[in-house]
């Protein structure tokens, strides 16, 4: 199937796959995007099939992923972001809105929406905590990719359902 094809069969859902990553703490954010096109690449998915779409913070991931979704041309959207507490509001409302988003996105639109949105308890902007969490993002990539190839795969052995 080319990258601009439709498969009938898939609900009209194109081949291609979206990685939408806030760029609030980029550097850490990027540990998962690499790691989530290396596993990709890995799992026989061609890189070429990717999009990468950049947003100012996780808050903007759900609005990406509802347009991307409703476009037809993806098997599958992964967010990734990184929501801290910076001490003047309260970071789990924010999380909490980023996730309940991105379930809406996956079951209004029928398309698989993989989270690598991470909220720690406490993170400090220093090298320890930065070095952590940027290892810790590079697994939530990993994972992120083994979760949306497996997704895809097992939704495009099911009955296709209608969205309304």
């Amino acid at each position: 199937m080319g990258t601009t094809e439709q498969d009938p069969h898939d609900g009209g859902r194109g081949d291609r796959l979206a990685f939408v990553q806030s760029t609030w703490h980029e550097e850490i954010v990027d540990r998962c995007r690499d790691a989530f096109l290396d596993e990709i690449g890995t799992l026989g998915i061609d890189r070429a099939r990717i999009d990468l779409f950049r947003v100012p913070g996780a808050f903007e991931i759900p609005l990406h992923a509802q347009r991307l979704a409703a476009s037809g041309r993806y098997a599958a959207i992964v967010g990734a972001g990184f929501v801290i507490d910076g001490g003047i509001y309260r970071h789990d409302f924010v999380a909490e809105a980023v996730i309940s988003g991105l379930m809406r996105v996956q079951l209004d639109q029928d398309v698989p929406v993989i989270s690598a949105v991470l909220t720690p308890h406490h993170f400090h902007s220093h090298d320890e905590h930065a070095s952590f969490f940027a290892d810790h993002f590079a697994v939530k990539g990993v994972e992120a990719a083994r979760a949306c190839a497996q997704t895809v795969q097992s939704l495009a052995r099911l009955p296709v359902r209608a969205v309304a």
